[in-house]
């Protein structure tokens, strides 16, 4: 049994500030089956919540996949946010109810004024429909962004090629950059709504979770490279740089970030204010590679600059290989290009900074949530293992 060290008790999520009174809290998680979607929607269920006990209605485009825990949520609502008429149709029903939307969803471009196009329609839809009931409860949002805030538009393929971006440690004062970017789009969207409700925002690092619905999860990427190489015999090498193997960075554990979420969601003096939320911790990727070589049964290869590759390429032509393995270990059928991204991977892997943010502003405010991110990679493959997504080996 892995001892997870992002359980928390009340207090350490609040600190010193109090929770707000309230009548009966009732959340829409949009995007309740991503990794960062399903660790809240399951947070909001646990019996000492903060604000619990919640009712939790659970969004998302697609119905639930076969691992999602049907307990997770109070019910499960599908539609599509772009389309307005099918969002008003789907959440009128309950959006009388609603006190708090929890925005976790996204959907992703290569070109980021399409990125923003889309998802700024999308919150506006969601916003419009639980608004334009007669009697909205509507009192607080909470919107995912991430570290792009401080880096641009890293995967846009013209602007990334020319961003400048700020110095690390990345720390919620930082001013805007001059380029075109969805997350700022969303800021400003439930900004405008004040003060007909609240907001927070939540800027996450690199996010450890389990799904297979997420469109950037590290760690599945991972581990879906490192069980090709074990099941055909490929050495499991590190496609980053010398810079990246061997300075900081950090990650995210989709658990603290949920603890983070509801902390702002409830607490009174984090209303329309922006966090960092981390691991607290930082970590080389070199160490991050012995631990998964570890974890996969896979050799350690040392890291030889002499041999750079392109792990884009390397596993462009393994789905094939994948299903193989789907079939082979009974697991939930997936498609390798769904469930994996080694593009966004291999960008993270060749930055040319140290990749960390400052949690000083979150323990200001008395959040004091946070994990050691080895046992946090430990926890999560095997959650991973248990959704029946990627393969346990017999030791």
């Amino acid at each position: 049994m892995i001892q997870y060290a992002a359980t928390f008790s009340v207090s350490s999520w609040c600190g010193k500030h109090t929770v707000m009174e309230h009548q009966a809290f009732v959340a829409l998680v949009a995007g309740v089956t991503g990794m960062a979607g399903l660790s809240l929607a399951q947070a909001l269920k646990e019996p000492n919540c903060p604000g619990g006990p919640w009712k939790v209605y659970g969004a998302a485009r697609r119905p639930p996949p076969s691992w999602f825990p049907p307990s997770t949520v109070d019910h499960f609502i599908t539609f599509d946010a772009v389309d307005s008429s099918d969002t008003h149709a789907k959440l009128s029903p309950f959006a009388s109810e609603v006190t708090h939307l929890f925005w976790i969803s996204l959907q992703v471009r290569a070109d980021e004024e399409d990125n923003v196009r889309i998802n700024k329609t999308m919150l506006l839809n969601v916003l419009t429909a639980l608004k334009s009931c007669t009697h909205s409860k509507l009192a607080h949002v909470t919107v995912q962004t991430g570290t792009q805030h401080y880096m641009g538009p890293i995967h846009d393929p013209v602007l990334s090629t020319k961003l400048i971006s700020h110095d690390p440690p990345f720390h919620e004062s930082m001013a805007r950059l001059p380029y075109p970017n969805f997350y700022y789009a969303l800021e400003d969207l439930v900004e405008s709504y004040a003060p007909s409700f609240t907001y927070s925002v939540h800027r996450s690092s690199i996010i450890v979770g389990a799904s297979s619905r997420s469109i950037y999860n590290s760690l599945l990427t991972l581990a879906t490279y490192a069980v090709i190489c074990r099941h055909v015999g490929l050495a499991f090498r590190y496609p980053g740089t010398k810079y990246t193997w061997e300075h900081f960075c950090d990650m995210t554990d989709a658990g603290v970030l949920a603890q983070q979420h509801v902390w702002a969601a409830v607490t009174p003096e984090t209303r329309n204010e922006a966090f960092n939320c981390t691991n607290g911790d930082v970590f080389t990727w070199k160490s991050i590679w012995k631990l998964l070589c570890e974890l996969f049964d896979v050799e350690f290869v040392p890291f030889d600059e002499t041999q750079t590759f392109d792990v884009v390429e390397l596993m462009r032509d393994k789905g094939s290989i994948w299903k193989e393995i789907v079939e082979k270990y009974e697991l939930h059928n997936t498609i390798l290009e769904e469930i994996t991204c080694y593009d966004a991977l291999q960008a993270v892997l060749r930055f040319k900074f140290q990749h960390v943010s400052s949690m000083n502003k979150s323990r200001e405010y008395g959040f004091f949530g946070h994990v050691d991110t080895f046992k946090s990679i430990r926890f999560w493959v095997e959650k991973l293992r248990e959704m029946k997504i990627i393969p346990s080996y017999q030791h």
